[in-house]
């Protein structure tokens, strides 16, 4: 005989609203932190004239992954419980050139005034036994619902392009492998991840001569203007003549 048991729809109800705050929550955090970048993002291309963020992409976690997270780390199977220990449901991952604008990215992003460093992970200085390499921050930020402030933890992951070329890749083999990846393409997996750091290490080294050579070339032309297509050598007694005048019409 089977057994029916009542249902209260009003609490049904209520926890339908609960369980959607608590999704919308994230997804409004995911937002304030996008905002964020973007407009540090558009900030240093107009300042430095120079874009260190490639690609920006940003994820929640499904119910589905939570829970299996839940219950193969063991946590609580409650709402508080996951709040607090599962802090990867709001996941951004950024992409960059080069392995100084990560720590770059990651400085100006601390430095907001709302943001608050709870965990940071450099897999960069001391990368995982496979050879990933990424910096990893769990930050906290406050988002304002209608009734409430909270808040909320996202995951920042910030990598080169050949890092996240690699992770990309490995993700791939592993899912095809069902985790059962053989020795040797371990192996040749950690020797790839080894080519990427020393790509980047070389295309860091390029990137630093071009703006060696772009500073002295902008040293050279502060002394030329360009008149109907035609260069013109200005010499230093005018420029500094120019250069007092500016300063006094400055002064006013």
């Amino acid at each position: 005989m089977e057994i029916t048991i009542p249902i209260d729809f009003e609490q049904m109800k209520e926890v339908k609203v609960e369980l959607t705050r608590f999704i919308m929550s994230y997804k409004f955090a995911l937002h304030e932190v996008m905002t964020k970048i973007n407009i540090l993002k558009e900030e240093f291309q107009y300042i430095h004239d120079y874009n260190p963020i490639e690609h920006v992409k940003s994820r929640l976690k499904s119910p589905e992954s939570i829970l299996n997270k839940v219950y193969r780390k063991g946590y609580e199977l409650s709402l508080d419980s996951i709040r607090e220990n599962i802090r990867d449901i709001a996941g951004v991952r950024i992409t960059c050139s080069f392995v100084s604008d990560i720590y770059e990215i990651s400085r100006m992003i601390q430095n907001q005034k709302d943001v608050k460093l709870i965990e940071c992970k450099d897999y960069i200085k001391n990368p995982k036994p496979n050879g990933y390499q990424s910096l990893h921050l769990i930050i906290q930020i406050p988002i304002f619902m209608s009734d409430r402030e909270e808040q909320m933890y996202v995951e920042i992951q910030i990598r080169t392009i050949a890092m996240d070329f690699w992770a990309s890749l490995e993700h791939k083999i592993y899912y095809k492998y069902d985790q059962d990846v053989p020795r040797h393409l371990k192996q040749e997996l950690k020797e790839a991840a080894l080519q990427a750091a020393q790509l980047d290490l070389k295309m860091e080294k390029i990137q630093k001569e071009m703006k060696e050579i772009k500073r002295r070339n902008s040293e050279k032309s502060a002394h030329q203007l360009v008149i109907d297509s035609e260069m013109l050598q200005i010499p230093e007694e005018l420029f500094k003549a120019a250069l007092n005048d500016t300063n006094r019409k400055g002064s006013i």
